[in-house]
């Protein structure tokens, strides 16, 4: 903790009230995606207290007193959901409407995790229940999720999409090694579009750094297919973008 770098400030400090402010909590929401059965999945805890009770909502919960936020962030993912976030954390945006939440203000610090695999995440505390679902699908009965978490979710689904196309973000999705037709699947579970594979792949070599061939093969069903591990380049040069139109 900072300490006070004077006697005006001591005395400042002694005779100050928090209370002659309304209070204000923090929180953290957090949207982990990942893939499964070729379609782009996010994890999802249906409320086990009010307010939303029953609703579908994101993970998250408040900060302690002496927590970081990132710290805030990876401990409610595992109480709520019983996962770890991955390597891939970032924070996202922050969100403070003042009717966000009913029972006071509260301001959320919004992450995004992106992971490869995740086993079955089983429901912890406040939550009556984890699952994955498909983003085009999100609650499976139409409602909208609790607080503003449809708008946060909508946030980091472009974020995502956008990064894909400047950094090496899609690969974070894959075990190792993978194929470069494994790889495009993730860019066409994210972007929601079909990609010609010629195209693609010819894309993915003209970036230097993206994928390193580890001189193996695996057989596919309709022949063999060479293998690749992650490069070095973190930032996408050129970038591969994101098509208009689908079949690009």
């Amino acid at each position: 903790m900072n300490q006070p770098d004077s006697a005006a400030e001591r005395s400042f400090l002694d005779d100050y009230d928090p209370r002659a402010f309304p209070p204000v909590a923090v929180a953290v929401d957090l949207v982990v995606l990942t893939i499964q059965h070729g379609q782009l999945c996010v994890l999802l805890v249906q409320r086990g207290t009010p307010p939303h009770l029953g609703r579908w909502a994101l993970p998250g919960g408040f900060v302690g007193p002496d927590e970081t936020l990132d710290a805030a962030a990876r401990r409610e993912l595992v109480e709520e959901t019983g996962l770890d976030a991955g390597s891939h954390l970032e924070q996202l945006a922050s969100y403070g409407d003042p009717a966000r939440d009913q029972r006071m203000r509260v301001i959320s610090v919004a992450y995004l995790a992106l992971v490869a695999d995740l086993p079955r995440p089983a429901a912890g505390t406040d939550a009556a229940e984890a699952s994955f679902w498909p983003v085009v699908d999100r609650t499976g009965t139409g409602q909208p999720l609790a607080f503003d978490h449809d708008r946060i979710l909508a946030d980091a689904l472009e974020r995502a999409r956008g990064k894909l196309e400047y950094t090496d973000l899609a690969t974070t999705f894959l075990d190792e090694p993978f194929t470069i037709a494994e790889l495009r699947r993730v860019y066409e579970a994210v972007w929601g579009v079909r990609l010609h594979p010629a195209n693609f792949r010819r894309k993915v070599m003209s970036v230097p750094g993206l994928v390193v061939a580890t001189g193996t093969e695996r057989a596919t069903g309709r022949g063999w297919a060479e293998l690749y591990t992650r490069g070095h380049a973190t930032r996408l040069h050129p970038p591969i973008p994101r098509p208009d139109d689908p079949g690009q």
